[in-house]
């Protein structure tokens, strides 16, 4: 129960430290060829589209925090495309 606590008491920064963690992960994920570029976009896209209809989503979500997530999520997109490359999605 004591890392229950601990994780009670980080609230604050747990979005910071989740953040971290998605991005590594995603670009471990990337890196290992285990997620294609088209993968990433898809993703973005997916994120972009829950936040365009957050309150009507099966799993709803604050707007605010929705569009937060979308513009990080592009950003991170970008990131990977530039780093590591890869074809793009097909339209």
């Amino acid at each position: 129960m004591a890392n229950l606590d601990a994780l009670r008491a980080d609230d604050e920064d747990s979005g910071d430290k989740s953040l971290v963690i998605l991005q590594t992960l995603l670009c471990l994920l990337r890196e290992k060829n285990l997620l294609t570029r088209a993968d990433i976009e898809d993703l973005c896209e997916r994120v972009a589209v829950r936040a365009q209809a957050s309150s009507a989503h099966a799993l709803p979500c604050r707007r605010d925090t929705a569009e937060a997530a979308a513009a990080e999520m592009a950003k991170i997109g970008s990131f990977i495309g530039s780093t590591y490359g890869g074809k793009h999605r097909r339209m």
